[in-house]
């Protein structure tokens, strides 16, 4: 390597390593740096917005980068719901470039301007980064989600009407992202406040890009934001709602548990065919052992990323223990027939 390279090369390692002397960063940094270690291995990929939040996480994943001598990717997305969103795209790549981070910009090329703008800019950001992460052979994605979107994410989830398990499940550091379990999601700045991310973004880039919508009242999120402020008022701390995080997590692992002994008890999986045959016990368990457990076979044999919707499961469960009637029906890419006293599920397309 030529002395200008490993000059340069010197340099940039001075301006990360130089900032962890800063006690509060250095503080997050080994708390990130923990969280970490033992789910990433040689590569990974961090989802970039340019908001403080993936800004600080973007300097984070290079300390740990140079640190440990690991692959990282950085992946921005253009997603086309505001005019000047390629410009700002490109502001971010050129920025993180300035500080020795080569991205790459993924384009959302289509929208249907009837449905949810941040659910559709969510969703294809995530389909977008994943497949470059197959591409690139990378099975972990960083995004910098911490314990303001923990909060938010659930009283999200509550004014929808998830149940249980939905409201606990953004909670995990680590979550699946495909049903085969080839690319997860990991979020290691759960527990990281807010205020600490814009003190690193502030301290060592000092550059990110301002979202207009965070501010606009037609976004439920926005709502939601605005009435955790006036329950923090109130009271309301993240270590309170941690606690209650947690004890809903252990009855949630207890009807896991039980999920798992009635499928396991009560179906036959067929792998020659990839269908499952359900006892007449399966369906006499308690309501939400039944509900579940029904939804994940439906979900392996449908080869689907995401469990069906439950108000159409909890219809086709009733059909089931009340009918006679053996008529086929079809959901999320299965085939479900009553046979007797056995239900049996297969692939639509097999």
């Amino acid at each position: 390597m030529k002395k200008k390279n490993l000059s340069v090369k010197k340099t940039i390692h001075n301006f990360y390593f130089k900032k962890l002397d800063d006690p509060r960063i250095k503080k997050i940094y080994l708390n990130f740096k923990k969280k970490i270690s033992s789910y990433v291995p040689n590569s990974f990929c961090v989802a970039v917005s340019g908001g403080v939040d993936s800004m600080a996480l973007s300097f984070l994943a290079k300390c740990y980068s140079l640190e440990k001598n690991k692959k990282v990717y950085f992946f921005i997305v253009d997603h086309k719901l505001r005019k000047n969103s390629t410009f700002e795209a490109n502001l971010v790549k050129k920025k993180l470039k300035l500080f020795k981070i080569s991205s790459n910009i993924l384009t959302i090329k289509k929208k249907n301007n009837k449905i949810n703008l941040q659910s559709f800019a969510r969703d294809n950001r995530y389909k977008l980064i994943i497949n470059q992460s197959l591409i690139k052979k990378i099975d972990m994605i960083l995004t910098a989600h911490h314990n303001d979107d923990l909060i938010e994410n659930f009283f999200i989830r509550l004014l929808r009407g998830s149940g249980l398990k939905g409201l606990i499940s953004f909670s995990k550091i680590k979550s699946k992202v495909t049903l085969d379990d080839k690319i997860f999601i990991l979020r290691p700045l759960l527990d990281t406040p807010k205020k600490d991310l814009i003190y690193i973004s502030k301290n060592t880039f000092n550059f990110s890009v301002n979202d207009t919508s965070n501010l606009d009242d037609k976004f439920l999120r926005v709502k939601v934001r605005k009435l955790i402020l006036n329950l923090e008022k109130d009271g309301l701390t993240f270590n309170k709602f941690k606690l209650s995080l947690k004890n809903l997590s252990k009855s949630n692992n207890a009807i896991d548990y039980y999920v798992q002994k009635n499928i396991k008890n009560n179906s036959n999986y067929l792998k020659l065919t990839n269908s499952i045959i359900l006892k007449d016990d399966f369906l006499k368990q308690p309501n939400e052992i039944v509900f579940r457990s029904f939804s994940e076979l439906i979900q392996k044999i449908g080869k689907k990323d995401t469990f069906p919707r439950g108000a159409k499961v909890e219809n086709l469960l009733k059909y089931l223990r009340s009918s006679n009637n053996y008529s086929k029906k079809t959901l999320s890419g299965c085939i479900i027939q009553k046979l007797n006293n056995s239900v049996i599920i297969s692939n639509e397309n097999r």
